[in-house]
Parts: C-alpha cells; sequence; structure tokens
C-alpha cells in the first residue's frame, strides 16, 4: 500500500492499539443504506466490539453484471469507511459497544446499479464481507407517457379552462384543476406573490409548473405595501416541479419544508432576502429527495461587508437524499446552509458559483453523515465552509476553490467531528490558514490541500484545542514568521515537524509559481474580484505537482508519481461552475 494513504486510515480505523483481550475482535450489526443522490451512494454499518479500536473497513464497488452469464465489472477501490464519533445525533447513534463506520462513494453515473463490497478488517477477529446492492438516482424528467393533460397559464384573478386559447387566468386557478402528471406551461408576465402550492403529484407522476419560453414568469410580491413573507409557497408538498419561473419581492422567495421529490430547475430569485428554505424535517414529516439545479439566486448584501452578520441566505435546507448543484449565487450572507433537524444526512452540494459572501460560503453545519460538499467554486467570501457543529461525519469537502477569502478557510467552532478536508485550493489576504475557537476538534481529516496568503505570525494558527486529528500533505504559501501553531505548541518551521503531531509531509509552496496565471494572491480584500479572476490551476513548475497523497475514488486518475496538491490535478480543464446552457431535463 502507498505508504501515504497510510495516514487517512490511522484515522479511520488505528488510532489506539493495546494487547488483545476479550471484547476487541468485531461483530458486524445492522447495515443501513443511506438514500441515494444522482453521483454518490452512503452506507452506515455498526459494529459490536473492537474494544482496542483497530478494526477498519475497506470498501470497492462496482457496476453489477446485465447479463447473469456475463462477467461483472472489476471492483474498484473507495476510501474505507469512516470510524465516526465521539458525538453522534441521537438518531443515528451507535448503542454502548458499539462502532458506527460511515461513508461514500463518489464520481458515479447517474440512474445506475451498483455493488458495494464491503470488508470489515479486525485482526483480533470478525472478519466479515458484505455486499449490498444499490442504485443512483436519474435527474428529474418526464416519463414516457407525460404529461397527461397540458394547460397553459397567464396572469389574472381567476377564470378560463387551461387551453391554449383559453388559459387559466392566474396560478391559483391553475393550482385548483392540478392533477398528477399535469404540465402547465406558464406565460410571460407577473404573477402576485404569495402563490400558494396546495396539490400534490405522485411518484414518477409529478404536477410540472413551467416557464412557457415566451418571456420571464414571474411571482411577484411588490403590490404588497412591504415584501410579502413568502413568494411561493408550498410546507408539505410533494411530487411538484417548478421549472424556467422567476420569484421576487418577498421575503423568503420559495418555502418547501417537509418537501418531498420536489423540483426546482432553472428558477430565479431576485430582490428577495432568502431565496430557498426546507428546514423543517422530522420522523413523522421528513423532508426528502430534493433537487435543485441550474438555478440562479441573488440576495441583497454586497461587498466588502460593512453590516456584520446579516439575515440573507441563498438555500437552506434539511433532511435527506438532496441534490444542489450547478447554480449561482450572489449576495447572501450565506450561499448554501445545511441546518439543525432529526436528521441532517445524504445531501449532495457540487458544481455551484457562489460570489460575495458576507459570512460564509456554505454551511455543512448540523450534518450528521454522508454530507458531502464538493466542486464549489467561491469568489468574495468572508469565510469558506463551516461545520459548526457536526455530528459524527463523516463530512466529505474536497475540491472546492476559494478566492479572495478574508478569515477562516474552514470554519469548525463549535465542536466539529468527522471532517474531511481534501484537495481545495484556498487564496487569501494575511494568514493562510487560521482556526480562531476555542472549542474541541476532533477526529478531522487534512489531506492534499493548498492554502496560500500573505505575509503574517503564522502559515496555520489554530487557538483550538485539536484531538485525534491527522492533518498531513498540505500545501502552504506566504510568508510568516513561525510555520505553525497546534495545541498551544509553536513550530517554526516544517523541518520541525518531521517526527510531530500533524504535517509529517508538508510543502512549502511559492506563490509567485504555484499557479498557472501567477501570483494570484489579493492586494485589496475589500475589491469585488470578477469570478473569471478565479482560476487557481497549476503552473508546471509548481511543487504542489506531484505532492499529494492517494485517496481512492478522490483522485483516481491522477497523472505523475502522485496526486497533485489542490483542487485541480495539473493540466486538467476548469468544471463548469453554475448553470448549464442546456440540462437533460425536461425543460429541454
Amino acid at each position: 500500500m502507498d505508504r501515504r494513504f497510510v495516514g487517512i486510515l490511522t484515522v479511520a480505523g488505528v488510532l489506539f492499539v493495546r494487547a488483545a483481550f476479550a471484547g476487541d475482535g468485531s461483530e458486524p450489526g445492522r447495515l443501513v443504506k443511506e438514500r441515494p443522490t444522482l453521483v454518490c451512494l452512503g452506507v452506515r454499518w455498526y459494529v459490536k466490539g473492537d474494544a482496542n479500536k483497530n478494526g477498519r473497513v475497506e470498501v470497492r464497488y462496482r457496476k453489477p453484471a446485465v447479463d447473469p452469464n456475463a462477467e461483472a465489472a472489476e471492483w474498484k477501490r473507495g476510501m474505507d469507511l469512516f470510524k465516526t464519533g465521539p458525538k453522534w445525533s441521537k438518531f443515528s447513534a451507535p448503542a454502548d459497544g458499539e462502532t458506527l463506520y460511515a461513508g461514500s462513494v463518489f464520481y458515479l453515473d447517474e440512474g445506475t446499479e451498483y455493488e458495494l463490497k464491503l470488508n470489515l478488517i479486525d485482526p483480533d477477529g470478525g472478519d466479515t464481507e458484505k455486499i449490498v446492492r444499490m442504485k443512483t438516482k436519474p435527474e428529474p424528467k418526464l416519463g414516457e407517457g407525460l404529461p397527461l393533460r397540458t394547460f397553459y397559464v397567464a396572469p389574472g384573478n381567476g377564470g378560463g379552462t387551461g387551453t391554449e386559447d383559453d388559459p387559466f387566468k392566474g396560478l391559483k386557478a391553475a393550482d385548483a384543476a392540478a392533477k398528477p402528471g399535469d404540465l402547465f406551461l406558464v406565460r410571460k408576465g407577473v404573477y402576485k406573490a404569495t402563490w400558494t402550492i396546495t396539490k400534490n403529484g405522485t411518484p414518477g407522476k409529478p404536477i410540472v409548473w413551467r416557464g412557457a419560453g415566451d418571456g420571464e414568469a414571474v411571482i411577484d410580491g411588490s403590490h404588497h405595501a412591504k415584501p410579502p413573507e413568502r413568494g411561493v409557497s408550498m410546507s408539505g408538498v410533494h411530487d411538484v416541479w417548478l421549472e424556467n419561473l422567476s420569484v421576487r419581492h418577498a421575503k423568503w422567495g420559495i418555502v418547501n419544508h417537509e418537501g418531498q421529490r420536489t423540483v426546482f430547475r432553472r428558477v430565479k430569485t431576485y430582490k428577495t432576502q432568502y431565496g430557498w428554505t426546507a428546514t423543517r424535517h422530522t420522523r413523522a414529516k421528513p423532508c426528502l429527495d430534493i433537487y435543485i439545479s441550474d438555478c440562479s439566486m441573488t440576495g441583497p448584501s454586497t461587498w466588502p461587508r460593512t453590516k456584520g452578520i446579516e439575515g440573507a441566505r441563498g438555500i437552506q435546507i434539511s433532511g435527506m437524499g438532496h441534490t444542489i448543484r450547478y447554480s449561482h449565487f450572489k449576495g447572501f450572507a450565506d450561499a448554501i446552509d445545511t441546518f439543525r433537524s432529526e436528521m441532517c444526512a445524504a445531501i449532495d452540494i457540487y458544481r455551484n458559483e457562489i460570489d460575495t459572501m458576507t459570512d460564509d460560503g456554505i454551511e455543512c453545519d448540523y450534518s450528521n453523515h454522508n454530507v458531502r460538499c464538493f466542486e464549489n467554486r467561491m469568489t468574495n467570501i468572508f469565510q469558506g465552509i463551516t461545520t459548526q457543529p457536526t455530528f459524527g461525519g463523516p463530512i466529505y469537502i474536497f475540491r472546492n476553490v476559494m478566492y479572495n477569502l478574508q478569515v477562516e478557510t474552514f470554519k469548525m467552532h463549535n465542536g466539529s467531528t468527522g471532517c474531511l478536508m481534501l484537495h481545495n485550493t484556498s487564496v487569501k489576504k494575511g494568514m493562510p490558514l487560521v482556526l480562531w475557537s476555542g472549542a474541541t476538534v476532533e477526529n478531522c481529516v487534512y489531506r492534499n490541500n493548498i492554502f496560500v496568503g500573505t505575509s503574517a505570525n503564522y502559515g496555520y494558527e489554530s487557538t483550538a484545542p485539536m484531538k485525534r486529528c491527522d492533518f498531513d500533505y498540505d500545501g502552504y504559501g506566504g510568508e510568516w514568521k513561525q510555520f505553525i501553531k497546534w495545541n498551544r505548541k509553536r513550530y517554526d518551521t516544517m523541518a520541525e515537524l518531521k517526527n510531530g503531531p500533524v504535517y509529517r509531509n508538508a510543502v512549502r509552496l511559492d506563490p509567485a509559481t504555484v499557479f498557472k496565471a501567477g501570483d494570484m494572491r489579493p492586494k485589496d480584500v475589500k475589491k469585488h474580484h470578477p469570478i473569471k479572476e478565479n482560476d487557481l490551476r497549476l503552473s508546471e513548475e509548481s511543487k504542489a505537482v506531484d505532492a499529494g497523497a492517494r485517496l481512492f475514488n478522490i483522485n483516481d486518475g491522477f497523472k505523475g508519481e502522485a496526486p497533485d496538491l489542490g483542487a485541480y490535478e495539473f493540466g486538467s480543464e476548469l468544471p463548469h461552475y453554475g448553470p448549464r446552457k442546456k440540462t437533460a431535463g425536461a425543460n429541454d
């Protein structure tokens, strides 16, 4: 095994090894399949015993053979399941004497069945293999035979039959006639907010509300003396899709508490304080399988931050099985926040374009396990990605890019546990990496990140107590007096950590040569930097090239002798961030 991969297994499994005694062996218990998303699958496995904590779970995955007589594809290696703890949500916590392993596989094909092979390995006994079948979700689109009926809607206050020549007059009149499988083409014009959706579709037969394509169809609250609380109210609604519609002049653009299988595609919100929210989730009334894609949300916040922490938020979400991708957010305190509820798990946030956030770019706060925040680009943000608190994990935060960041790249306050920061890139003025908190950070992993700053006292200063954390193979660029402050001890240079508690293999980067575009450090953090400046691909002479650790399923297909540090492998093209010109969904 590549020696650089061993470190991540250490936190995931082998932290304390003592002489074997009764109870050291493992006994596998219940295996829970997380709700699938489009490109990721996750599991939880509860294991009894293993008192000396030296067990681990290897993961492999493949597509099964379609023909029973055909040979299945070769197994691919995934990251080991993560050994969670020490704190959990009470709804997923292991029983006394149990260990909870959890983890995900990434970059899967949409709407495709996979086999996951889980190998529990314990030197003291109890080795077990389990193979489970799971299927990723396809992008939502109308199936064969749908829509059952097509209606037309135009602005108005009631009446109409819904035909092309006699459209329903207003959304309320159309909603009253809606049945599962219906498609409503909403013509251009202004529709008065609040629009309350009352009719539900059924699984496989959604009710679709789609802009007709003849101009902007906007739900607007400006006719009120003051903006209404909600532009679109759809709490408890399921199997309803909104496409190519706009919402403006409301405090909350769209409210979808306890929503299930709802779709928001190419939806715009602007002149709202909050773009979209669904923060209520309970076992009795769950919030499940929401899909948000290719949307655009614009808030009231401006750069630089002058008002402290503002109330404006792009998306607030909780529950399970959600996807938020390919969307654009500008001018909020936070772009996307996960929210406290009975369960906040199995959520994917990726390929979003985020600009001008006066508090946090993305909050993964209150996440339980298998929340995945990856390949997002953030420009002009006060703080980066937060995990305050998290409950056990794993929370995967990888291949995100942050440019013109003001304070903390990763805000790990109030009890962060089980967070894996892998292959991220951050460029800012001041200290390359900082964590100013008195709360303990426990059981967290850093690998293959790039942190570039200017002159500062430290390359990395942490005032937080760090417990059972494994930080290594990160690259730091900038000028500092001392390299790191870790658990109240200061280390002047990287060389002092060769046998230290962390960063035995840290890499010193030259800010002038690390990136293809040259020295990218912002000279004026108060300036609003255009998104096009946020191109942090590596240069050929960068010391970040071939300097990373091998992370299965995260950096497969790397070029050269080893993976590169940061969000981008050298020579790669920039990913597409934000809304796409064309999608495979129902509105094309």
